[in-house]
């Protein structure tokens, strides 16, 4: 179920061999990602639940989910980014419905985030999915 953006990064992921690489990926994903307007880094869309700050500004048109994303550390905003390509476009009701676990399994990350990073990536695709439920 995923999308063509997140599929275009798991087949990135299978030609890179070490983390190293991949983490570099991951942060140069969150690098071109367009930065968040201050006026939406609030308390309303900041992300409980993470180590680092972390904000995300739910969009939905035409009955589809997008966001905008910010943290301050470079490798949770190539997560928003990861996070971003697995959701953004599908119908709200395809948003609760993808198992970003078993998606975000595919590229590894699971076994190779910290607990604290696997904690904050749970609390945005929880947010994600809240949101998505109750438009």
């Amino acid at each position: 179920m995923a999308t063509p953006a997140f599929e275009e990064i798991a087949e990135t992921f299978e030609f890179l061999d070490d983390w190293e690489d991949r983490y570099r990926h991951v942060i140069e994903l969150g690098k071109a990602m367009p930065p968040l307007d201050d006026t939406f880094k609030v308390p309303a869309l900041k992300v409980q639940g993470c180590a680092s700050q972390v904000w995300l500004r739910p969009m939905v048109s035409d009955g589809r989910f997008d966001f905008q994303g910010e943290s301050d550390a470079m490798i949770v905003r190539g997560l928003i980014a990861v996070l971003h390509a697995l959701y953004s476009g599908l119908p709200l009701d395809e948003v609760t419905r993808v198992d970003a676990v078993a998606e975000l399994g595919r590229l590894g990350l699971n076994e190779h985030l910290s607990a604290q990073r696997s904690n904050g990536v749970r609390a945005m695709v929880e947010r994600i999915r809240e949101v998505a439920s109750r438009d």
